[in-house]
Formats: C-alpha cells, sequence, structure tokens
C-alpha cells in the first residue's frame, strides 16, 4: 500500500481507499476569497461538543467537566451535572439535541463516568432538560462496562437519525485485541438506542446471547465523528487509525468494520499490527487518510450560505490542525481541500440551523465561518 501525503496550501487530491492513485488540482475558489473566521466563544480549552438551541444559544461542552451556554453574549455554566471521569482523552465530550427539542427539551450528553464495574471509567449516555442554568430530570440512558484506568478511546460522538433512535460511539478503550470483535463487550462499537433508552426490537444482537444488544456495528477504533447524510439519511462515521488507517464509513446494521482484523495502519512504533487490509465479512472503508489526520468532528454542508461546497463534508484535523472538505460523488471521495490551515486543533465542525458553519478549536473556542459578499 502507497501512503499518501496531504497536499500544499489550495490544493486538492483525488484518492482511491488504498491511495494509490491520485491527481492534483489548483482550486479556483481559494478559503480567503469566501470567508472569514468570525469569533462566537473565546478561551475554551477544549470545546468538545456544541449544540444549538432554538434561542440562538449555543451549548459547548468542555471537556474538563463544564457545560456551557453562550446567549445574547453571555456565557453561563451550567450546573448539576452528573461526577465526569476525567483522564487523558475523557471527561464532557459530546452534546445532542432531540430532533423534537422544541417540544420535549432533552438534551443530551456523553461523557466518562466512573460508576460501575472496576477501577477507572467508561463511556457514559444521558440526557436531561435545561431549566435556566441547571440541569434537571437527569436519566442515565446507558454506561459501557467495565471500567478501566486507561485513558484512551472513549469515542462518544451522538447522533439522532430519521426515525428519532440515537446512535454514540464507545472506542476500543486501548484494548483491541478484546474488545471491538467481541459483541458482548463493550467498546469499539457504534451502539443504537431509543431516545429513552429502550433498545429498538431490530437492533441486530438482540436475539444473540450475552451480546450488549444496543450494539449496532462493530470492529471500530475510535469513532469521534458522527453525522446524518441529507440525502439518505444514513449515518456515517470516521474514527481514528492508529499510525495511518483514519477511516471514514457509512454505518451499516450488524457489519464489521475490521479493527484491528484489518487495517491500513501500523503501530505508532512503526511495527506491523496486520498484512491485512482487506478479509471477506468485513468493511472496507469509504476512505482512508494515512499519514492520519486525527479526525474529529464532521458535518454535511446543505446551507445556502456556502454554495460551492454544497453537499460537501467537512471533517476536523487534530494533528495538522486544519478543517478539511471533501467533495464524495458515488460515496468515493474525489476532492480533498485544506481550510484553516494552521488555526489550531480543530475538535468539531457543525452546520448549525441558521446555516452557518461553526468549528470547535482548541484553546481558542468556537468561531463562525463567515462568507464574504460577493461584489
Amino acid at each position: 500500500m502507497k501512503k499518501s501525503a496531504l497536499i500544499p496550501y489550495f490544493f486538492v487530491v483525488m484518492l482511491s481507499v488504498s491511495c494509490a492513485q491520485s491527481i492534483d488540482k489548483r482550486i479556483n475558489l481559494p478559503e480567503k476569497d469566501l470567508f472569514t473566521l468570525e469569533p462566537v466563544v473565546e478561551k475554551i480549552q477544549n470545546p468538545w461538543g456544541m449544540a444549538f438551541l432554538p434561542d440562538g444559544g449555543i451549548l459547548v461542552t468542555e471537556k474538563s467537566g463544564k457545560l456551557l451556554l453562550f446567549q445574547a453574549g453571555k456565557t453561563t455554566e451550567i450546573q448539576n451535572l452528573p461526577e465526569i471521569y476525567v483522564k487523558g482523552q475523557g471527561g464532557l465530550m459530546d452534546v445532542e439535541l432531540h430532533p423534537n427539542y422544541k417540544e420535549n427539551g432533552w438534551i443530551y450528553l456523553s461523557f466518562a463516568s466512573d460508576k460501575g464495574e472496576g477501577n477507572g471509567g467508561n463511556t457514559a449516555i444521558m440526557r436531561a432538560k435545561l431549566n435556566g442554568n441547571r440541569l434537571v430530570n437527569n436519566q442515565l440512558l446507558y454506561k459501557g462496562t467495565p471500567n478501566t484506568t486507561k485513558g484512551q478511546h472513549f469515542g462518544s460522538r451522538l447522533e439522532f437519525d430519521n426515525e428519532g433512535n440515537l446512535y454514540f460511539s464507545i472506542g476500543d478503550r486501548a484494548n483491541r485485541d478484546v474488545n471491538p470483535q467481541d459483541v458482548t463487550r463493550d467498546g469499539g462499537k457504534i451502539y443504537r438506542i431509543k431516545d429513552d433508552g429502550r433498545i429498538p426490537s431490530d437492533n441486530p444482537f438482540v436475539n444473540q446471547k450475552g451480546a450488549k444488544t444496543a450494539i449496532f456495528s462493530y470492529g471500530h477504533r475510535n469513532p469521534q465523528g458522527l453525522a446524518k447524510h441529507p440525502g439518505t439519511g444514513k449515518i456515517w462515521e470516521h474514527e481514528h487509525g492508529p499510525r495511518g488507517g483514519d477511516e471514514i464509513n457509512i454505518i451499516q446494521k450488524g457489519k464489521n468494520y475490521g479493527w484491528p482484523v484489518i487495517t491500513y495502519g501500523i503501530n505508532y512504533s512503526g511495527t506491523k499490527i496486520t498484512d491485512e487490509t482487506s478479509k471477506p465479512g468485513m468493511e472496507q472503508p469509504l476512505h482512508q487518510w494515512t499519514p492520519s489526520i486525527a479526525p474529529c468532528g464532521m458535518t454535511f454542508v446543505t446551507s445556502k450560505r456556502y454554495p460551492e461546497w454544497k453537499n460537501n463534508l467537512l471533517v476536523g484535523s487534530l494533528v495538522f490542525q486544519y478543517l478539511e472538505r471533501l467533495v464524495i460523488e458515488n460515496n468515493k471521495v474525489v476532492y480533498r481541500e485544506k481550510l484553516l490551515e494552521n488555526a489550531g486543533r480543530l475538535r468539531n465542525v457543525k452546520q448549525a440551523p441558521d446555516g452557518y458553519i461553526y468549528v470547535g478549536i482548541e484553546g481558542k473556542g468556537i468561531f463562525r465561518l463567515e462568507p464574504k459578499k460577493k461584489a
């Protein structure tokens, strides 16, 4: 397998899944001609998740354990959160509103929790309502087990599908040889539950003895991006590979995405994990990045505010500190473009109901991509 390298600024590259072929093409409309980066909420160390309230407020999670409400130029810290287990990559992570939030007021959070079996922590999912500056009606919906003192791979993105089911991710918790391929264990999975935590009767493993019945797909490493495709309604996911082999996948019921049996990555030490990049019964990624960009956060662009980006996918890069725009045709990435180069570690990117794109940058805060008016 030939390794691909990220290309110079203002260039795009077409890549096959194997990264074996590429072409370069100059962009006609460079980033600086399209938008300015406007600060919205500043001085946030790790803005892991964000959700946009109907009244214009923005809920932002700070990984250290704070839920912040930015509204009318004022930032308020929300009280009555559950106890947050903060270690390594774990803490307070994603936040998502119920699709019918205006009617029911439910807010969903993913976070690391030390409750339950074993020392350390694991990923938990809860919902609550906002009353002034406090969470009320707190309900724990799911808690991964067992706890572990390892600080890696909590996963933790949240996304609803068109039927109102909640999808969430839990990474392999740095136990790759046990968790991802075993459906009787949490970790290395995408899960699907109803909005109140009940298990859908058509989940793929509900009738398998000993299986975790919330599992929807397995064989994942550390998924930190979930997004609903605006056309098909399918849930798309991206996940961190080790050294190489970050992936984009379309999540399908009961499918095995291969980690660590197949991968395009290698160990951080440079040694091989496996010689296999494909195997019967295991899904190939729609796209893979080698070298790893450390993807975090993803959103599809449907807004008329960015007509040149219609139906494109935006993904944050932690390690290379930029926003990546991917043009996808027939479920293949045909162009890639680097935006916001050297802006910082892009922790999250979301299209808000007002049509603007917002990004969360570590150590800086939340910013809006403000389109420039054409002369």
